[in-house]
């Protein structure tokens, strides 16, 4: 069964669960997403909505913005912008500066697997340098962006990034976006199969238009192929995209065979990871892929989960943060067809009539797993099989030192809020270019914000600490546990989303929240907390043991009741919570925590199980200071 549109999607929900056309299906993983909604989708626009009308008229992403990146001016117009998303690129301005706009563009990398060869190091070190703001922000997807830089330079820092084997292309747009892998380098099969499939997936959903070398690269080949297509050429990827067997998967377009002219109705997001390893945050992707070996570590197939996504609006009901649900197992000779069917049927059956229903989320939330399940196999042209079991998940940020397996160490950087720069005696990034040069350091990007060297001799621990310290950067043992597990994303002042500050506060909330709990006498206590400037969740701020999401100035929604080990959503508590509120909303919360948690309850799956209902009724009554650990 096919459909025309998710508004026929969501009549056959309604059809086939009465009065329930919008709730949430049946959940039979651990995933559990605390979202009850019962609302309407909105309805359907007559005509084509205009960002769908730019995409089929950009003649596959080259109009206006060729002629555009041509003009003297120092931004380009709105319909330009939105086309330079698909090339890796936002257009900021600053909006603390006064007069007219500065207009500036941010950068973003396209890195699978989150891997950072010593050569790709120096190069954006030095780009950033020159042609950038002077630092460098690693994101909660495992690549690179650049800030800061002019128009006119554009051209030089895309066509640098492409021809040392490198690409911009996908990080951003309605296309598949950077794969996301667990950052851990360990030599063990099920992480290598990991780390291969994620570059695999990655040149499977690219962008196949030749618009990005004839902008960037004057219609040239770059000098060096990207190198993760090199590293799995022996799958013969292209020859897997191309292959039609039939039953609507590939379009009769010869430009985007999977993308056609409209791309997707807006962005998809992949993730791959091993049992037991929530390093990535899973479950907020719009597939998630679990690798499954055999006893003998070889590779026979993978778990597939669909459906989450982070992103929702204020006081829009039918947008709402979800985890994705468990579909089933997929053998390996069978995954990539799989993955396509799964595209194919959000670009077919996802509502580009209102972009803020957009996403896949919200296709497997109106129909539920099991007929989505079913969509996804009218594609294929085979069933999927019952999601095989697997040890449970647990969190780790990898940080500090580690065994890799293979005689080698690996060492994870955290790195407050991905902000890599040198600031007074905080040199960080001149550190970073340090261990580059002098141990040519191959790296890896963490889904926390952080880095990880990879590949280290032993003998070089010494050294490498060395250089950590004369460059002013604190030892993970004198880390607050609070910084390690927090994220917040760059909000004010360059986000044109932002409704007021993440980054540039998160630090003053952590230090504000250790200084409540050693109060109340709760000094070891680990709370995954994260901030964003928006609802959007850039941040990932739903899945959070406690999150403060941007309502207005100097104002925070606040969230709890995400698990520790990133495997549900939280709720929303309250909204508008003044930033000067912070201590005397968390105290009643803490103090509840303090008598009411069960043994080594975690903060998160505490104020799950109590609910929102039974903190309010307890913090209604409760006498400020009256109670400590």
């Amino acid at each position: 069964m096919k459909f025309t549109s998710v508004a026929a999607a969501v009549a056959l929900a309604a059809t086939a669960q009465p009065g329930a056309a919008f709730a949430p299906a049946a959940r039979t993983n651990n995933a559990v997403s605390t979202t009850q909604l019962h609302v309407q989708m909105e309805a359907p626009k007559k005509s084509l909505p205009k960002i769908e009308k730019l995409k089929i008229a950009s003649d596959y992403l080259r109009i206006p913005l060729d002629e555009q990146l041509q003009t003297e001016e120092i931004g380009i117009s709105k319909d330009a912008y939105q086309i330079l998303k698909y090339h890796g690129s936002y257009q900021q301005n600053n909006r603390e500066k006064k007069g007219p706009k500065d207009y500036q563009f941010m950068l973003r990398l396209k890195q699978p697997a989150g891997e950072l060869p010593p050569e790709l190091y120096r190069l954006i070190d030095d780009l950033s340098a020159k042609h950038g703001q002077g630092d460098l922000r690693a994101t909660t997807r495992q690549c690179f962006q650049i800030h800061g830089i002019l128009k006119g330079s554009l051209k030089t820092v895309i066509s640098s990034i492409m021809n040392i084997g490198s690409s911009t292309v996908g990080a951003c747009g309605d296309v598949s976006r950077n794969v996301m892998t667990t950052p851990a380098p360990f030599d063990k099969p099920e992480y290598h199969y990991a780390r291969e499939y994620s570059k695999v997936f990655a040149e499977l959903f690219r962008p196949m238009s030749p618009a990005f070398s004839e902008i960037w690269l004057d219609g040239e080949k770059a000098a060096s192929v990207e190198t993760w297509a090199k590293e799995v050429a022996h799958h013969n990827v292209d020859e897997k995209m191309l292959y039609d067997n039939g039953r609507g998967i590939i379009l009769s377009d010869t430009t985007e065979p999977i993308y056609g002219t409209q791309y997707l109705p807006r962005k998809f997001k992949i993730g791959v990871t091993v049992p037991g390893d929530n390093s990535l945050d899973i479950y907020t992707n719009d597939i998630g892929v679990v690798v499954i070996t055999n006893d003998a570590g070889e590779l026979e197939g993978f778990n597939v989960m669909v459906g989450g996504g982070m992103g929702r609006t204020h006081n829009k009901e039918n947008t709402f943060a979800r985890a994705a649900d468990h579909m089933g197992y997929v053998p390996k000779e069978d995954i990539m067809e799989v993955l396509k069917a799964i595209v194919a049927a959000q670009r077919d059956h996802g509502n580009r009539d209102v972009r803020a229903n957009a996403r896949m989320k919200y296709l497997v939330h109106t129909l539920g797993i099991e007929k989505f399940t079913k969509l996804v196999e009218s594609y294929a042209g085979k069933e999927i099989a019952p999601w095989r079991p697997m040890e449970e998940w647990k969190y780790s940020d990898w940080m500090g030192w580690w065994e890799q397996g293979d005689g080698k160490l690996f060492y994870g950087q955290h790195i407050d809020n991905g902000r890599v720069k040198d600031e007074g005696s905080f040199r960080l990034k001149s550190a970073l270019r340090v261990l580059v040069d002098k141990y040519n350091v191959h790296s890896i990007l963490s889904p926390t914000q952080s880095l990880i060297f990879r590949d280290i001799d032993p003998k070089d621990k010494e050294g490498i600490e060395a250089v950590l310290r004369e460059h002013g950067i604190l030892p993970l043992e004198e880390v607050d546990p609070l910084a390690r597990l927090s994220m917040a994303c760059p909000a004010l002042p360059l986000c044109g989303l932002a409704q007021t500050e993440a980054e540039r506060i998160m630090p003053s909330y952590i230090e504000r929240m250790r200084a409540l709990l050693d109060r109340m006498n709760l000094p070891g206590e680990e709370i995954l907390m994260r901030m964003t400037g928006c609802p959007n969740g850039c941040a990932r701020p739903y899945m959070a043991e406690l999150a403060f999401v941007g309502d207005g100035p100097k104002s925070y929604q606040l969230w709890l009741g995400g698990s520790p080990v990133l495997t549900r959503t939280a709720y929303p508590y309250m909204a508008k919570m003044p930033a000067d509120k912070l201590e005397e909303t968390m105290e009643p919360i803490l103090a509840m925590f303090v008598q009411q948690r069960q043994e080594f309850e975690a903060f998160g799956d505490f104020t799950h199980r109590v609910g929102a209902e039974a903190i309010e009724k307890y913090s209604a009554s409760y006498v400020p200071g009256s109670v400590v650990a």
